[in-house]
């Protein structure tokens, strides 16, 4: 008798493929600059996915990771720490910061960094930042010890800083993505439920939605 669990299980993943589809943040990318803890990657990763980044780009100048995406999901210190979200994420590496803002900025991408304040900059707090004036938008990580790089501060549009106010002034890679990203992705997934912005632009006849509706119906 012929095993029929595969088959469900793929229909269950084309399924959940669609069924996320209309909450995919367009034109988002979050960018790690210089990492160099394999699981803060994962778990940036697992964050991205998880919140409904389109992609993840990283920079990675000592090139401790490989160029083929095939390969680097199949990196068991990454896919571990991202739960296997690196399988469902398209994860793209380069060399250099140069490079990588070289190559957003060709594509029309506006770059916003993770940052303490930074004099001559636009400098807001996550809460106080509108993340959806810019169609095309990547959201800046720094290295865990030095930050975000002097190069990608000068070519940003603004400086994120997350309001702390305790004894200790600084959350890991991992934490701030996830609270960064959440503030972003809310606010770009409940603009995109109202208006286009390629096609056919202005409001939408009928709003996308913005939660997931849980498997019994409710939210």
């Amino acid at each position: 008798m012929e095993n029929l669990e595969p088959k469900k299980q793929r229909a269950s993943v084309r399924n959940r493929a669609e069924a996320i589809k209309p909450f995919r943040c367009k034109n988002l990318i979050a960018v790690i600059e210089d990492p160099t803890d394999m699981g803060n990657i994962g778990t940036v990763i697992r964050n991205a996915n998880a919140l409904g980044v389109e992609k993840v780009y990283i920079v990675d100048s000592r090139k401790s990771l490989p160029d083929d995406w095939q390969e680097l999901r199949e990196r068991r210190s990454i896919s571990k720490t991202s739960v296997s979200a690196v399988k469902w994420t398209f994860v793209k590496r380069f060399d250099s910061t140069e490079l990588c803002l070289e190559h957003l900025e060709k594509q029309g991408f506006v770059s916003a960094v993770t940052s303490p304040h930074v004099k001559g900059k636009t400098n807001v707090y996550l809460h106080e930042g509108d993340y959806t004036q810019h169609t095309k938008l990547a959201v800046w990580f720094g290295n865990e010890q030095r930050g975000i790089s002097k190069i990608a501060v000068e070519r940003c549009e603004m400086c994120v800083a997350i309001p702390m106010f305790g004894m200790i002034e600084s959350l890991n890679l991992g934490t701030s993505s996830g609270i960064v990203l959440y503030e972003v992705t809310k606010q770009r997934r409940a603009y995109q439920s109202n208006y286009r912005r390629s096609g056919k632009k202005g409001e939408r006849a009928e709003p996308l939605p913005t939660i997931m509706p849980r498997e019994n119906g409710t939210v």
